[in-house]
């Protein structure tokens, strides 16, 4: 067989049904054996696009997203996606051609060193120096990038290879030397962690995004139940609770609610699961008091004490572990407490005054959640968008939320929310800005071509919404510079691309619109006109 038959043939072996890709000459032997598989290629409009919707893929499905990209540019345009990928934690192979393996490192027409450069955010990468090393390299890639701490791997191989022959023998298993994932706590830790919480009069869990990657939410949930623990999340752990949980108390950092560190500085002990602790957490760190018993479960040793001391250190799966604090857990009598920290949150409030001329973003997510489906995917860009959704959309029963929490990569939803669709027949819900949006805007026509029902909202107020609101911050009123957008008309391009849509003015124009949008199995975008002053606090 035709080494690029076998690749797919391996990718067939891990049920790989859908591939984002661009082609190109250092991957033509690949394609053309792609033409002749089940696996569906989704053809995007830029590479970065691609490991994107790759992203959203997995997400969406709990699988390994797969993308595919020629060498040289279209290598170093998947980078950005890769390093999103990366920081989020999701599970990616990366397929990427190369030139001829006798011309590497002779500077030819597009030849890139695609593997040094993505070697600080990938899991793992190979540049393939034998056809007969593919079989074994492939089924590598997908059991580092799907256990342990899950992230990105990179496979890339020379055009050369590519059309070599040889046998067929996938392995059907493997072992990785010095890649061995802990999944099970210890025991002796865990129990020190249960006697720490029934010794605790006002416990406090902060869950971040680990527990999304473990599929941990049923476990995560009947944990907080049995034991009656408030909670608190990052942004990556939004979704891990129902906000109208008794023990949902919002989220922490610096978009988040205003009287987390209030609840931070009172608690005694603080259980943090899954989560980094990183810089956008700031008031937690800040707000800690001297005497507090820190107990900190994360996948990757690496994470535990790095940005926090820990007293009680568990390296482990959150789901596995979970199951075992179930097993033990009972009822930790925290009902003064909770009340305590109820009043604290319930002097939360939001800007929801309405303005005829422009939409209330606050008031719109909030009636949009209202209507949306329970079972919604919501994808957010990076900007002001991304704090209103978070904020003002409800993320209750089985609704997820996409967004880019590490790298901050704006253009993420759109080309998330295309790979989230492909996974799921659940309503799609893209929530993004006039910046992000043209960001990855050929995004539409993959949208159009595929007749993906993905409901587009786009915050519209013409400006770089949240560096403007940066500068305001930091250098007082007027004091913008390199912010104004002179935009298309967002409506007429999106017909262009075969999706309709519609431009609202305020609240009441986007009422009108938005249930039927959620219903419809057509692309449709609402375009929102939004004041450019109105900022996200």
């Amino acid at each position: 067989m035709k080494t690029s038959d076998i690749i797919i043939k391996c990718l067939e072996k891990e049920n790989v049904k859908f591939i984002f890709g661009y082609p190109g000459g250092a991957v033509l032997p690949l394609y053309e054996s792609l033409r002749h598989s089940n696996i569906d290629h989704i053809l995007v409009r830029h590479e970065q696009s691609a490991a994107h919707c790759a992203s959203g893929y997995a997400r969406a499905s709990k699988e390994v997203g797969v993308c595919l990209a020629t060498s040289g540019p279209g290598a170093t345009n998947l980078i950005t996606g890769i390093a999103t990928a990366y920081m989020d934690s999701i599970p990616l192979v990366v397929i990427t051609g190369q030139v001829n393996s006798n011309l590497i490192g002779k500077d030819v027409f597009q030849e890139a060193d695609i593997v040094g450069s993505t070697e600080p955010f990938t899991k793992h990468n190979y540049l393939v120096k034998k056809a007969e090393d593919i079989p074994k390299i492939i089924k590598e890639a997908f059991y580092i990038a799907k256990t342990g701490r899950p992230g990105p791997v990179l496979i890339d191989i020379p055009v050369d290879i590519q059309r070599q022959k040889m046998k067929f023998n996938y392995p059907s298993n493997i072992n990785i030397l010095g890649y061995k994932p802990t999944y099970k706590g210890h025991l002796g830790q865990i129990k020190r962690a249960l006697n720490k919480l029934k010794g605790s009069k006002r416990p406090l869990i902060c869950v971040g995004g680990g527990i999304i990657c473990a599929n941990a939410v049923d476990e995560f949930r009947e944990f907080v139940n049995k034991g009656q623990i408030p909670v608190i999340h990052t942004l990556m752990g939004i979704g891990a609770l129902n906000e109208d949980s008794t023990y949902h108390l919002g989220m922490i950092g610096i978009h988040g609610n205003k009287g987390s560190k209030n609840i931070v500085s009172q608690a005694d002990l603080i259980m943090i699961i899954g989560a980094r602790i990183a810089d956008r957490a700031h008031n937690l760190i800040q707000s800690l008091n001297n005497d507090i018993d820190i107990i900190h479960i994360d996948i990757d040793p690496a994470e535990v004490g790095k940005n926090i001391k820990s007293h009680v250190p568990i390296v482990g799966d959150a789901k596995t572990i979970l199951q075992e604090f179930n097993k033990k857990i009972t009822n930790l009598d925290t009902k003064d407490w909770i009340n305590q920290l109820q009043i604290i949150k319930s002097t939360e409030k939001e800007n929801n005054i309405l303005d005829e001329k422009y939409v209330n973003p606050k008031v719109a997510l909030n009636y949009l959640s209202d209507k949306a489906h329970n079972d919604c995917i919501v994808t957010a860009d990076v900007g002001q968008n991304q704090i209103w959704t978070i904020k003002n959309f409800k993320f209750m029963g089985k609704r997820s939320i996409f967004t880019s929490g590490g790298l901050g990569t704006m253009g993420y939803s759109l080309p998330a929310s295309i790979g989230a669709q492909f996974a799921s027949t659940n309503k799609v819900i893209c929530v993004t800005g006039d910046g992000g949006l043209q960001m990855s805007l050929g995004e539409l026509g993959t949208i159009g071509q595929n007749d993906l029902p993905i409901l587009i909202i786009l915050f519209n107020n013409n400006r770089l919404g949240m560096v403007r609101e940066l500068q305001y911050n930091a250098y007082g009123k007027g004091n913008y510079y390199g912010v104004d957008l002179k935009n298309p008309d967002f409506i007429l391009l999106s017909k262009a691309y075969g999706i309709d849509g519609i431009r609202v003015n305020n609240n009441k124009e986007f009422e009108k619109v938005v249930e039927n949008a959620l219903k419809s199995d057509k692309p449709y975008l609402i375009e929102c006109m939004v004041n450019p002053d109105f900022a996200t606090l």
